[in-house]
């Protein structure tokens, strides 16, 4: 069971790289209860994550079947989403910047936890790395007691490096706010280059990808 953590984690350390999640927790770290709503947060967020891995299990190997054997109608499909990324990836940006709101201090730790998991919920359809880890935990051929636990293994290490937020605030208080605020900033940075990048890449191989089978049915992928 060890030998799968040499493909895991390199997908890990993509997969960890989730701005959205820090900045909601920084976010949660600015209100009345700082380090038990960013806590709530990021549990709230595990949870989801392993719930949503553990459904997604159940059905990937039905996935990955029709993915190895593609029909007409998904090459329009991988088509439409792949102009759709790429405009999402060109369009003009609107370049006048929005105030960010502040905390209100309303957050509570229950809330703060349904926020954790919603997040997770919506970007679930995103996680790219986290499909692959599922799909190579699956091919390991384990039993279901060593898949689970290597799944639970797996949320448990991409929520460790997000405990810095509650620690920070737990250790230095406000004083930590500043230094959440600069760490977040240069997340929101690289991210605003690697997610257009990697949105581009995936559009164009998609579009490549239909045009080809359209020409020659048989697709790039």
């Amino acid at each position: 069971m060890t030998e799968i953590w040499t493909i895991l984690i390199p997908i890990l350390i993509v997969d960890v790289m989730n701005p959205v999640l820090f900045a909601f927790m920084v976010y949660a770290a600015g209100t009345k209860h700082p380090v038990s709503n960013s806590s709530a947060v990021l549990i709230g967020h595990a949870v989801a994550y392993f719930i949503a891995g553990f459904i997604l299990a159940l059905g990937l190997e039905r996935i990955t079947d029709r993915l190895a054997n593609p029909q007409f109608v998904d090459y329009i499909i991988s088509l439409l989403l792949g102009i759709l990324l790429l405009w999402v990836t060109f369009r003009p940006k609107n370049k006048t910047k929005k105030e960010q709101a502040k905390p209100d201090g309303v957050l509570t730790p229950v809330k703060a936890f349904g926020l954790g998991a919603i997040i997770n919920f919506v970007g679930i359809p995103f996680a790219l790395p986290y499909f692959a880890a599922l799909n190579q935990i699956l091919k390991a051929d384990l039993t279901i007691i060593d898949s689970v636990i290597v799944l639970f293994a797996y949320n448990l290490l991409y929520a460790l490096p997000f405990v810095i937020v509650p620690v920070l605030v737990a250790m230095n208080g406000e004083r930590s706010q500043s230094l959440l605020k600069r760490i977040n900033l240069v997340v929101e940075r690289a991210s605003a280059y690697l997610m257009p990048a990697l949105l581009a890449i995936a559009g164009f191989a998609l579009v490549g990808d239909a045009i080809k089978f359209l020409l020659t049915g048989k697709g790039l992928l």
